[in-house]
């Protein structure tokens, strides 16, 4: 069986996909085809039920829970490493409502975290996350909401920040940060969904077990990116939730739809949401 797999071209995702989408793991029978998106892309394609497996926002999976369950391999969880708003220091301490805040997509846990704690912000300006910084140097925005390896390289541009998003989610909640996570669609055979999250936990064991294995694969879609920084990205974003929620990381992803419900940013959601062994 062929099923459609979509990720990002971040070192998080390449990293964790490598053994599975380049067969260095026993993939069951099943064969993939790859779809390489911004994670705001991914975002729209679940929008519109396009993949049948796909890694996205979990602030954009409270809108598609009836077409889709969510894996417990895969996810992007964590502390300390949630999105950053940042402006130029002229900027810093200004009345956040009253600037044009770039943002890296309706859907994104970001912009989720940034409508949170600013309720008040409306004024934003969708573009790809890697845009950001350039943008707000150039004056195109007033201030932006950074995610990615753009936390480890926006002091360099002369940008501060502002606040740290993820850390007041923390503050506010004593849980990791759910960032993204992989979701199947619902009409795929509960069997093969099985078999699609054991094999997505089986990559993930092996990227972590052969952190050399994967360099290339994560090196040819990460643009210009120095390896350090790739290897900060892995290091913050890859962890034990990505091997298995668990019970802390659904945790923490009920409270953030609890939360999205409690501010009317969503509907009400499936009421199971992730795959049942």
């Amino acid at each position: 069986m062929k099923l459609t797999l979509g990720i990002s071209p971040c070192p998080n995702d390449t990293f964790i996909f490598d053994a599975l989408v380049n067969k260095k793991i026993d993939t069951e029978g099943l064969s993939f085809e790859l779809v390489i998106n911004d994670v705001e892309r991914l975002n729209m394609l679940a929008r519109r039920h396009t993949l049948d497996v796909t890694k996205l926002s979990y602030y954009a999976y409270a809108h598609v829970t009836s077409q889709y369950v969510l894996l417990d391999a895969g996810s992007a969880l964590g502390k300390n490493c949630g999105p950053l708003l940042i402006s130029k220091p002229e900027n810093e301490r200004c009345d956040i409502a009253n600037l044009i805040i770039a943002i890296p997509g309706k859907y994104t846990t970001a912009n989720f975290l940034l409508s949170l704690a600013f309720p008040l912000v409306t004024n934003k300006v969708e573009m790809l996350f890697s845009d950001i910084e350039n943008a707000i140097v150039h004056n195109k925005a007033d201030a932006g909401v950074i995610i990615h390896e753009n936390r480890f390289t926006y002091q360099e541009k002369g940008l501060v920040k502002i606040m740290d998003l993820g850390a007041y989610w923390e503050t506010q909640t004593g849980l990791p940060i759910p960032l993204g996570g992989i979701a199947i669609k619902r009409n795929v055979p509960a069997g093969i969904a099985c078999k699609v999250n054991r094999m997505v936990r089986r990559s993930v064991e092996y990227a972590l077990a052969h952190p050399a294995a994967s360099r290339e694969f994560v090196r040819c879609h990460a643009q210009e990116m120095d390896e350090s920084v790739r290897n900060q990205h892995i290091q913050l974003y890859v962890n034990t939730y990505s091997v298995d929620l668990g019970e802390i990381g659904k945790k923490a992803v009920t409270t953030l739809f609890a939360w999205a419900r409690k501010s009317k940013l969503i509907d009400d959601i499936h009421e199971s949401i992730f795959l049942m062994p």
